[in-house]
């Protein structure tokens, strides 16, 4: 994904272009668009989208409820980024995409635990 040029407008609306999909399958790009102020964050943004806009979108964060840090990496306008700390700014748009060199497993979940540390569902 290419960066998309940022140019600060107070009070304008924020919106993120979010790559989605399931495994390997096709990916299309859904954009959201947030009221200016909804969000401070690539996470609070995500946040808000599920709570208002759509219940389906899939991302991965546990640092609010069970103080882990590191899953909530994903790739914001070319850059491997903690959604928490990537900043929203009023009149922007941004980029935001599962992380490159890990497999999707849907819309911006990444498969993060290293293969010998999966659980195995196929029968023996």
């Amino acid at each position: 994904m290419n960066p998309t040029p940022k140019t600060r407008q107070p009070g304008q609306p924020v919106v993120l272009h979010i790559a989605r999909g399931v495994g390997d399958g096709d990916t299309r790009i859904d954009d959201y668009t947030l009221p200016a102020g909804a969000a401070a964050s690539v996470l609070d943004g995500l946040r808000w989208i599920r709570e208002h806009l759509d219940e389906t979108l899939a991302f991965r964060y546990s640092c609010i409820n069970a103080n882990a840090c590191k899953e909530c990496m994903m790739h914001v306008d070319g850059e491997v980024v903690y959604a928490c700390v990537a900043r929203l700014e009023d009149g922007a748009q941004y980029d935001v995409a599962p992380l490159p060199n890990k497999a999707r497993v849907r819309d911006l979940v990444s498969e993060i635990a290293p293969s010998k540390e999966r659980l195995d569902l196929d029968p023996i």
